[in-house]
């Protein structure tokens, strides 16, 4: 869908300590992501998506994206499956990606309470370089 909610509890993997994984179990972390598609690519393989959180748990949003199998592109420890929506990536896309050499996410926005003054903090920060020229390359048509 083009929004929608995500509410999948979070626990440390058991299969692998260095992942976090939706769960079930007595220590999962109750977690909440909200989700909207801003703009689609690549034959509609690739959005841009933006979240808003209600919790701020660990991978959060690299999990439930891959959860409800939308992983964050670029992500090697949760988007294996991406690796076949590649095939629909033009050139320029591909190599757009591969220099980005991270997970394509970014906190533009980002708000809390003070724990200990209840004062609100709320900053603000543009988008780096290099996820900029992935944007630009997904943005433009295959000639």
């Amino acid at each position: 869908p083009a929004a929608g909610t995500v509410d999948a509890a979070l626990a440390r993997s058991a299969n692998n300590r260095k992942k976090i994984a939706v769960s079930k179990s007595n220590e999962a972390r109750h977690a909440v992501t909200h989700y909207r598609r801003l703009e689609s690519y690549a034959d509609n393989q690739v959005s841009l998506i933006e979240c808003r959180l209600e919790t701020g748990r660990t991978h959060q949003i690299r999990v439930h994206m891959a959860h409800i199998g939308h992983p964050v592109l670029g992500d090697k420890l949760y988007g294996t499956g991406m690796k076949s929506r590649a095939v629909h990536l033009s050139e320029a896309q591909k190599t757009a990606l591969e220099a980005l050499d991270r997970q394509a996410l970014h906190a533009a926005a980002l708000g809390f309470e003070h724990p200990r003054t209840g004062k609100t903090h709320f900053y603000e920060a543009s988008l780096p370089q290099d996820l900029a020229a992935l944007l630009e390359a997904m943005a433009k048509l295959p000639i």
